[in-house]
C-alpha cells in the first residue's frame, strides 16, 4: 500500500474518526455511568444514615454523657455500610471507631449542619481515597428545634470507584475492536472505491500511450460510472478525430510525394535548358543574361525544395534505408568541407582513426546542412570538433553568432519552420535541419542544440558507435 495514496489516506481516515467516536462515547459513557454510580450510592448511604440516626435517637437520652454518646455513635455504625460515625454533642465527642480519622469531617460541614438545622454532605479525599461525609443534627419535636446532638458519618465512595474504573476499562479495551473493524471497513471501502479509480488510471496511461481502443467498464450509477461514461465518451471523440486526423496527414503527404515526383521530369528538362542558357550567357544581351541567370538559379533552388520534398516523403513513408559502410569519420567530415569549398571557412578538430559503420551519403547530409546552417547565420569562426567515447560518436558544430532564442531552439528541426532572428534549416527549402535529423535518427542517433555560454550557438550530432539502422539497412 502505497505511503500517501488514496487507499492509505481512507484507512488514516476511517480509523481516525473510528477513534474519536470511541474516545468521545467512551468519555460520555464514563462520565454519565460515573455520576449515575456515584448518584446511586450517595443517596443510598444518605437515606440510610438519615433513617439510622432516626431510629437510634429514639432510644437515646439527651443530654448524653459520654458512654450514652459512644454507645449512640456505635447503633448508628452498626446499621450502616463499612461506615464511622461520629457523635458531638457540644463539645463532647465519641466515635465508633476511635482509632478513625476524624479529620474527614470538615469544619465547613459542622458549620452547616448547625446553622441550617439539616441534613448536609460533602465527597472528600483522603490518602488518595474518596469518601462521602454527611451529618446532621437529631431532632426531637415537631417544631424541628435541634436537641444538640449531632452526628456525622464517613463511608468509603472507594468500591464505586473501582465500579467506574472497571466500566472505564471495559469500554476502553472494546476501542481497539472497535478500530480493527473500522480498519477492515475501510480497506473493503477502498477496494470497492478504488478499483474502478484504478482502472480509469490505467485506461488513461494507455490512452496516452496511444491505444484508443481503450475503454473502461461501467458498473452502477454512481459518480464513478458516470466519469467512466465520460472517459469513453472521450476516448471514443479522440479516437476518431486522430483517425481523421492520420487520413488527413497521409493524403498530405501522398499529395506532397505524387507533385514533387511529377516535378521532377519538367524540372529535369528546364535544369537542362537553364545549363544551355547558362553556358552562352556571356553572349547574349545583358538583360537577357540577367534574365537567364535568375532563371537557372531559381530553378535551382526549385529542384533542391523538390528533392528535399522527395526525401521527406521516403521518411515518411518508411522507406528510407541506411546503406552502413565501415568510414573513417575524420576523412568523411573533410570531404564533406571540400566538397562544398568550406575548409579555408571552417575550422576543424577531427583526429585521426575514428571509425564506425555509416552511410556516407546520409552523413554526408547531416554535416552539411550543420555546417551550412552556422556559415549562413552564425558569425565566424565555426568550428567542427569530432569526439569518440567507448559507444558514442559526437560532431559539434559551433559558432559566434547571436545564438537561438528559445522559441527558435523549439522548432529549429520542425519543417518549413522559419524565424528572422534564427537560423533557418537548408538553403531557403525550411526542410534541410528536419532531413539532418531524420537521417541521424536513421542511424540510431540524434542531433542536439544548445547555446554556447560565450555567445553563439552549437549543433551536436550524437551517434553510436555500432548500431542497426532504424528503418532498415542495405549492405549491398
Amino acid at each position: 500500500m502505497r505511503l500517501g495514496g488514496l487507499r492509505t489516506r481512507l484507512l488514516v481516515a476511517f480509523v481516525l474518526v473510528s477513534l474519536l467516536s470511541a474516545g468521545a462515547a467512551t468519555a460520555l459513557a464514563y462520565r454519565e455511568a460515573r455520576t449515575a454510580i456515584v448518584h446511586r450510592a450517595q443517596n443510598a448511604a444518605l437515606e440510610e444514615f438519615r433513617d439510622q440516626v432516626e431510629e437510634v435517637a429514639r432510644h437515646t437520652e439527651v443530654p448524653p454523657d459520654g458512654p450514652a454518646l459512644t454507645r449512640f455513635a456505635e447503633d448508628v455504625a452498626d446499621g450502616l455500610r463499612d461506615g464511622v460515625v461520629v457523635a458531638r454533642y457540644h463539645d463532647r465527642t465519641a466515635s465508633s471507631d476511635p482509632a478513625a480519622d476524624q479529620t474527614r469531617v470538615t469544619a465547613e460541614l459542622r458549620a452547616t449542619v448547625r446553622s441550617d438545622n439539616r441534613l448536609a454532605f460533602q465527597r472528600v479525599e483522603h490518602a488518595g481515597r474518596p469518601w462521602l461525609v454527611a451529618g446532621t443534627p437529631v431532632v426531637y419535636d415537631r417544631a424541628r428545634h435541634a436537641s444538640g446532638l449531632e452526628v456525622f458519618a464517613i463511608v468509603s465512595l472507594e468500591p464505586e470507584q473501582q465500579d467506574t474504573a472497571a466500566l472505564l476499562r471495559t469500554v476502553r479495551d472494546g476501542v481497539l475492536p472497535v478500530v480493527g473493524v473500522a480498519a477492515v471497513l475501510a480497506l473493503l471501502a477502498a477496494r470497492t472505491v478504488l478499483r474502478p479509480v484504478r482502472d480509469l488510471g490505467r485506461a488513461t496511461r494507455n490512452l496516452a500511450d496511444g491505444e484508443l481502443t481503450t475503454r473502461v467498464t461501467v458498473t452502477g450509477r454512481d459518480e464513478l460510472a458516470d466519469l467512466a461514461r465520460t472517459f469513453n465518451h472521450t476516448a471514443d471523440a479522440l479516437q476518431t478525430s486522430v483517425a481523421e486526423l492520420r487520413e488527413q496527414e497521409a493524403t498530405a503527404r501522398r499529395f506532397v510525394a505524387d507533385v514533387s515526383h511529377e516535378l521532377r521530369t519538367p524540372l529535369a528538362a528546364m535544369t537542362m535548358v537553364c545549363t544551355v542558357l547558362d553556358e552562352d550567357a556571356d553572349q547574349l544581351p545583358p538583360d537577357t543574361a540577367q534574365a537567364a541567370r535568375t532563371v537557372s538559379t531559381e530553378t535551382a533552388k526549385l529542384a533542391k525544395l523538390v528533392e528535399d520534398l522527395i526525401e521527406i516523403s521516403r521518411f515518411d513513408a518508411g522507406a528510407a534505408a541506411l546503406t552502413p559502410h565501415e568510414t573513417d569519420l575524420a576523412d568523411a567530415v573533410r570531404g564533406t568541407l571540400a566538397a562544398r569549398g568550406w575548409t579555408g571557412r571552417v575550422h576543424a578538430e577531427l583526429p585521426p582513426g575514428v571509425r564506425a559503420r555509416v552511410d556516407r551519403r546520409r552523413l554526408d547530409v547531416v554535416v552539411a546542412n550543420l555546417v551550412g546552417n552556422a556559415l549562413r547565420h552564425g558569425a565566424p569562426p565555426v568550428t567542427v570538433v569530432l569526439t569518440a567515447t567507448g559507444e558514442e560518436l559526437s560532431l559539434a558544430v559551433s559558432d559566434r553568432g547571436p545564438g537561438l532564442p528559445p522559441e527558435a531552439a523549439r522548432h529549429v528541426f520542425d519543417r518549413f519552420y522559419k524565424a528572422d532572428t534564427a537560423r533557418t534549416r537548408s538553403e531557403g527549402s525550411g526542410l534541410g535541419m528536419a532531413i539532418a535529423l531524420e537521417n541521424a535518427r536513421l542511424h540510431g542517433g540524434t542531433i542536439e542544440v544548445a547555446d554556447r555560454p560565450d555567445g553563439g550557438a552549437v549543433f551536436t550530432l550524437r551517434l553510436p558507435r555500432r548500431r542497426g539502422a532504424r528503418c532498415g539497412e542495405d549492405d549491398a
